[in-house]
């Protein structure tokens, strides 16, 4: 509308005007959690096994830009897992586990496993990894309770990182 002052900000270099990173700027490790999201979702929702998700995951368009090596682990690793990192999470819920999005299950599951098992990771790229899952893949506000959820777990497995950023000052997630 002609004198309207309301403008679309203009989008952040590497996001689109929503906020979202755009698919060129993702890493390969950014693009190995969403094709093991879309394989989780897919062994959650439709109870297929792991060989079956991965064989399909595989085929997609772009998986080659993805590490494969970083998509292998947390698939099998979720999968093989679920009940230990169902544990870790459930305690965290104000819900039942049943009554979480399947998106947010798996998100969860992978921002569990890397602070297990990504150690190389900081516990803040993993929270700001899974909220960027949850945003891209989950429903409207997923991304605020992924964000509450792996908040709450990031002390208990990582607590001597978690307890350097607190004491020196560094702001959560």
């Amino acid at each position: 509308m002609a004198g309207d002052d309301r403008r679309m900000p203009a989008p952040t270099p590497g996001r689109t005007a929503t906020g979202a990173r755009k698919a060129s700027a993702k890493s390969a490790r950014s693009r190995a959690r969403e094709f093991a999201l879309q394989a989780l979702y897919q062994h959650l929702v439709g109870r297929n096994d792991a060989a079956s998700v991965d064989q399909f995951t595989r085929g997609l368009a772009g998986f080659h830009k993805a590490d494969s090596v970083h998509y292998d682990a947390l698939l099998h690793g979720c999968i093989e897992q679920a009940a230990e990192l169902d544990a870790m999470v459930v305690p965290l819920l104000d819900r039942k586990l049943a009554e979480i999005s399947p998106i947010e299950h798996a998100v969860m599951w992978i921002g569990a496993w890397e602070f297990q098992h990504a150690l190389d990771v900081p516990w803040r790229v993993v929270i700001n990894e899974c909220i960027e899952l949850a945003k891209e893949f989950g429903g409207t506000d997923g991304h605020k309770y992924v964000n509450a959820v792996l908040n709450g777990l990031a002390p208990q497995l990582r607590a001597t990182e978690v307890e350097a950023d607190r004491a020196s000052g560094k702001a959560r997630p």
